[in-house]
This record gives structure tokens, C-alpha cells and sequence, in this order.
């Protein structure tokens, strides 16, 4: 892969460097650290990844990355977790925290040969621009729903969200879970992700989209997947994949 550099920090330009040297995945198509330039540069070396940093004087790296079409592959790299928190969990963008260690490095690039593949769906960067843009400007907040509808034949039932547990699909169908009962719902669990609140609903599996209000136990699991266990008196137990453990220990603070 071809991968573009971008930072303000020129010591941490030349770590990065080093370090994707030494993966021997990456050829280093070109770095900046100035923003500006580097949207221009970009642009000529048409890189396949590119590594940014969010905090930079003058410009923030999303706003660089809005800036450039079309858009490559994009690992942030940022010492301010809560933008990871905030932003990144409900899209799957992938973050480094600084410093990168190298075992995150090639998680990163794990991820990205696989989105090139098509094993695994490239994040909508789009959506991700417009909540931070959001959360930037408080009198944007986007609006999210309290309820969400259940058809039944010609009777639509309303549920209220703070009773759903979580959302699952299965044979085609996505349901609500409340301690109740399960209710069938017409979205699927890709747009309930990017319909809902990213503060109390995140993705843990493919098929899961969990309330995080109802989360009572976190256990480690085989193959670097671990097991959540729900508040609800069925003590529902559920697969977190691997690849979404470290986005719900993080919102969940551990």
C-alpha cells in the first residue's frame, strides 16, 4: 500500500515513519507537516492510505479530510481519546492513540487490506464529518429518536428505547429486545446504528447493536472475543467480535 503521512509534530512524522518501515507493508508515497500543503499533495500522489492526525494548527484533520476527493483509506492518529469515543466507534474508523505501538500499527493495516479486499465494508467517512462537525457545534446536535416503531399486520406499536436492551438480527429480521419481549423492527442494524444515539448504542457485533445503560458484566472470551452480560433478569449473555472489543472497553471506560 501507498501511504501518505500527516502531522504537525515532526517527531512523530519520523516515528511513523520508521515504524511502517519496519512492517515492510507500506511504501511511504510522500509527508507533511502542514495541512494546507498537504491537501495539495495529496491530491498529485494519490496514495491509497493516509495517516492524519486530528489535532493540527490552522486546520484539523477532519477538516483537511473533507477537503480532499477522492477520498483514501484513512487511519487517525490522535493523543485525545474522546474523539475515538465521540466519533469513531458508531462509523468503525480506525484510530491510533499516541504513541503507536507497533501491535496497533498492524492491527490498522490488518484492517485496511481487508476493507481493500472487500472482506470487510469501508466506513462511511461522510458521516462521520457531519457528527464531528456536530459535536463541534453544540447548536447542531443531531436530533435522535426515543422510540422506535414495530409493525404487527395494520398496528404499529411504539417502543420507547430506554426499554430496549439491544437490537439483533436474525433470519432476516431485526428485533428489540426489552426484558419484555422481543419486537420486530423495520431497520436494519446498519441504520439503526447510524439512526440512534451513538452515546447509548454501539455495535458489537454484526448482527448486535447494544445499550450500553445495560451492560452488567464484561468477560474476556475465547479467540480475542469477549461476552457481555445484561442487566435484564435473563442475565442475557452476548458475543462482542473481536474487532469491536477495544471501541466498547473504551466507551465503557476500561
Amino acid at each position: 500500500m501507498r501511504a501518505f503521512l500527516v502531522d504537525d509534530e515532526p517527531l512523530a512524522l519520523k516515528r511513523l515513519t520508521r515504524m511502517l518501515a519496519a512492517t515492510g507493508r507500506v511504501e511511504i508515497a510522500g509527508q507533511s507537516a502542514d495541512p494546507e500543503q498537504a491537501v495539495q499533495a495529496i491530491q498529485v500522489a494519490k496514495p491509497d492510505l493516509l495517516f492524519l492526525d486530528i489535532e493540527m494548527p490552522g486546520m484539523t484533520g477532519f477538516e483537511m479530510l473533507s477537503r480532499i476527493q477522492p477520498q483514501p483509506f484513512v487511519v487517525f492518529t490522535t493523543a485525545y481519546d474522546q474523539y475515538a469515543l465521540q466519533a469513531f466507534g458508531v462509523n468503525s474508523i480506525d484510530y491510533l492513540l499516541k504513541p503507536i505501538e507497533a501491535a496497533q500499527l498492524e492491527r490498522a493495516l490488518d484492517k485496511i487490506e481487508r476493507m481493500r479486499g472487500g472482506s470487510e465494508p469501508r466506513p462511511e467517512i461522510r458521516e462521520l464529518l457531519e457528527r464531528v462537525a456536530a459535536l463541534a457545534d453544540p447548536h447542531k446536535q443531531p436530533q435522535y429518536p426515543d422510540r422506535v416503531s414495530s409493525r404487527i399486520g395494520e398496528r404499529v406499536e411504539f417502543v420507547e428505547l430506554s426499554r430496549v436492551t439491544h437490537f439483533f438480527a436474525n433470519d432476516k429480521l431485526t428485533y428489540a429486545a426489552t426484558p419484555a419481549k422481543n419486537y420486530v423492527i423495520d431497520h436494519t442494524i446498519q441504520e439503526l446504528e447510524q439512526k440512534l444515539d451513538p452515546r447509548k448504542f454501539i455495535r458489537i457485533h454484526r448482527a448486535t447493536l447494544l445499550n450500553i445503560d445495560y451492560v452488567h458484566e464484561l468477560h474476556a472470551w475465547f479467540a480475542g472475543r469477549m461476552m457481555v452480560r445484561l442487566k435484564d433478569e435473563k442475565r442475557t449473555e452476548l458475543s462482542v467480535s473481536r474487532d469491536r472489543v477495544r471501541a466498547l472497553k473504551e466507551r465503557l471506560g476500561i
